[in-house]
């Protein structure tokens, strides 16, 4: 399958589209004030949203969007009051604990990624036993980003090279981007294609500054737990109307496509 967007049959009759998204990065903010308009505490918004998580990741396989990531934990997030991250790390663990079995019957393979060092040893545990489980699942490729930040990752990417260079086992000549792309925390997956971020922000906040660089990006209003099927699909719908340059001018595009269809 293409790393950039490709052409797949969908299944549902809600939509007609044919170019859809290789991988989709979301940022999934709301949850606190959905819970605020409903007269709740910010945690049963975090809880709601693990609804729409689920919601996504069904959508996904349904178009056969082999790649999703999710920004679950940001580096800053630390800062919020103590008592509601204590509350998101209960609510991180028990998601680990008992969605990994239905994510495994359901084909997904799943990966965490960001600086895993500051979770309880507790958390460490049930992620190594998650991706366990999944690790040879080859449906859909479900990332967490967990205690990440896009600018922690260029760091940690550059120290390696760094280390290699002292150690001779690189000439620091031969450092280039894809030096630092191959050690990134998302040097599996292809770059995303499609960016949503929830809530009305109109920002990236610190998530895959690298990988973002060609990314589309789609801002709703709607608050996570909101997030539905049909706002999935709306974002499809925009990504589908899109050119995709790449740098390139459009009539270089349309050549292009003239030569692959001919």
């Amino acid at each position: 399958m293409s790393e950039k967007n490709h052409t797949a049959s969908v299944k549902t009759a809600d939509a007609n589209l044919q170019s859809l998204p290789t991988h989709i990065a979301v940022i999934m903010d709301g949850n606190g004030r959905w819970a605020k308009h409903h007269g709740l505490p910010r945690i049963a918004g975090h809880r709601r949203g693990l609804e729409s998580v689920r919601t996504m990741v069904k959508a996904c396989a349904d178009y056969e969007i082999p790649y999703l990531t999710l920004f679950a934990f940001s580096s800053e997030n630390w800062k919020r009051p103590p008592a509601e991250v204590g509350l998101l790390m209960d609510l991180f663990a028990n998601a680990l604990e008992q969605k990994a079995r239905r994510l495994h019957e359901n084909n997904v393979c799943l990966r965490i990624v960001g600086d895993t060092t500051r979770f309880s040893s507790k958390i460490r545990m049930l992620i190594q036993r998650a991706e366990t489980l999944t690790r040879e699942n080859n449906g859909l490729r479900l990332t967490i980003a967990a205690n990440y930040g896009g600018r922690w990752d260029v760091t940690q990417a550059c120290k390696q090279i760094i280390q290699e260079v002292a150690a001779g086992r690189m000439a620091a000549e031969d450092a280039d981007e894809n030096s630092i792309a191959r050690r990134l925390a998302t040097a599996y997956l292809p770059e995303p294609d499609l960016f949503i971020r929830t809530g009305g922000e109109q920002r990236v906040s610190n998530f895959l500054l690298w990988q973002l660089a060609y990314t589309e990006l789609y801002f709703t209003d709607t608050l996570w737990p909101a997030f539905d099927r049909t706002e999935f699909e709306q974002a499809l719908a925009s990504f589908s109307e899109r050119e995709r340059r790449f740098g390139k001018t459009g009539d270089q595009i349309v050549k292009q496509h003239r030569i692959r269809n001919a």
